[in-house]
């Protein structure tokens, strides 16, 4: 297990792909951090959202909210999906920074 890979967690809302956040020098802890998908087919992406696609191990162009990071129990992440392109990856950082505002002055 390890950061930008995509799993399959059961959220509260039901089961869905999950991009891991946690830096790996934590991945070790009980919970982890992690990003919420779609798992319905997407469309066009809101401004909290990143476009996933097979090229990040998903079966279909997927959506990644980037506007609520969740904690998961680290031993209910089933099945690996793939892992964020690097691409991938510098889209759902920058979100991230605008969406909580983690701007430097």
């Amino acid at each position: 297990m390890n950061q930008w890979e995509v799993w399959t967690w059961k959220f509260p809302h039901g089961t869905h792909p999950a991009v891991i956040l946690t830096s790996p020098a934590w991945l070790h802890l009980p919970d982890i951090n992690i990003l919420a998908c779609t798992s319905q087919e997407a469309r066009a992406p809101d401004a909290h959202e990143v476009l996933l696609d097979q090229a990040d191990g998903l079966n279909w162009p997927t959506l990644c909210r980037c506007h609520r990071i969740w904690s998961a129990p680290r031993a209910e992440l089933i099945q690996r999906r793939g892992v964020l392109t690097r691409e991938r990856r510098r889209q759902v950082g920058d979100k991230l920074i605008r969406v909580f505002g983690l701007y430097l002055d």
